[in-house]
């Protein structure tokens, strides 16, 4: 089984198929079936805040305050270092400008979550090792308990993708959880068998 979901993993991948996937006209840079799931972990947590790092064209984004708009409550507060024109606009997106990992992103972030009761962070921004730990360490904190930390693209460094791409999320993962007792990996979100993100589910647990 592992090896045909692999197999397909690769030519789903390879295809480029994923990078012409919109939502609502922009493009998600996403798997599908990652966003499913992440509509159910909308549904389940009901998030005052959600915050996004790799804000790209803004679609994964929009399509996060749409399943809030639905849901009837919470926000997307989305970072990149990149400023892309005619990123979509809708209420319940708040864009930031910079590093994600930059003291003073991190000031306003911080400010963001005040008042929030339930918080989920997505990582993907910039898919080196060194730089996913430094937002494990940073955002990892922000989660609240019982909440979701989803670190996206762990399967690139031949995992099974992208063999070339070297130290990525996956790594720093494995070395964030060597260490953080308080989050586990959510396996149930691996539901579908193919996913951009194994083991990059996680969950905060209940204090």
């Amino acid at each position: 089984m592992n090896a045909v979901v692999d197999q397909f993993h690769k030519l789903y991948y390879e295809s480029g198929v994923w990078m012409r996937t919109a939502w609502l006209g922009v493009p998600t840079q996403k798997c599908p079936l990652d966003l499913w799931i992440y509509q159910e972990i909308l549904f389940e947590l009901q998030p005052d805040l959600i915050i996004e790092t790799g804000t790209a064209s803004g679609g994964s984004a929009l399509y996060l305050a749409s399943v809030c708009d639905l849901l009837g409550k919470g926000r997307v507060l989305t970072i990149d270092i990149e400023t892309r024109p005619n990123r979509p606009a809708h209420p319940r997106i708040r864009y930031l400008d910079g590093s994600s990992v930059a003291p003073e992103i991190l000031r306003e972030v911080k400010e963001a979550v005040k008042g929030a009761q339930c918080v989920m962070v997505i990582l993907d921004s910039d898919h080196a090792q060194a730089h996913v730990e430094k937002e494990l360490a940073l955002y990892a904190p922000l989660v609240s308990a019982g909440s979701a930390l989803i670190v996206e693209d762990t399967n690139v460094n031949g995992r099974p993708v992208a063999a070339l791409h070297g130290p990525g999320p996956a790594e720093a993962l494995e070395s964030f959880l060597a260490q953080a007792n308080d989050f586990e990996v959510d396996e149930a979100r691996e539901k579908f068998f193919m996913t951009f993100n194994p083991k990059g589910f996680l969950r905060r647990r209940a204090r």
